[in-house]
């Protein structure tokens, strides 16, 4: 389990320092700044959470972006059953806010 953890956030980091950057997406720095001040969760726990809600998934992407004054991290899984999965959750408070089939 902890192997395909570890896998789960090499992936994330290389995915995010790779993937196009919109004008509301976070860097890397930045998150690990807010991270560091406590104004968001580690990207660890949305990982976990994402995982426990889709066993098995592979973890496709990763994102921290702020919208409205609000940080969210998304989270795009690939399920067993072929199918992708974007959630979202509030990345102050842990909240899911969000998960649907991504078109």
């Amino acid at each position: 389990m902890f192997k395909r953890f570890r896998y789960a956030c090499l992936m994330a980091l290389w995915l995010s320092a790779f993937s196009q950057v919109s004008a509301h997406d976070l860097s890397q720095d930045q998150a690990l700044k807010l991270r560091q001040e406590g104004k968001v969760l580690s990207s660890q726990t949305f990982i976990e959470r994402a995982l426990e809600r889709h066993p098995k998934a592979r973890l496709l992407e990763l994102e921290l972006e702020e919208k409205h004054g609000r940080y969210i991290y998304e989270v795009e899984l690939l399920t067993v059953q072929g199918q992708v999965r974007e959630l979202k959750f509030d990345a102050s408070s842990g909240e899911l806010l969000e998960d649907e089939e991504d078109d």
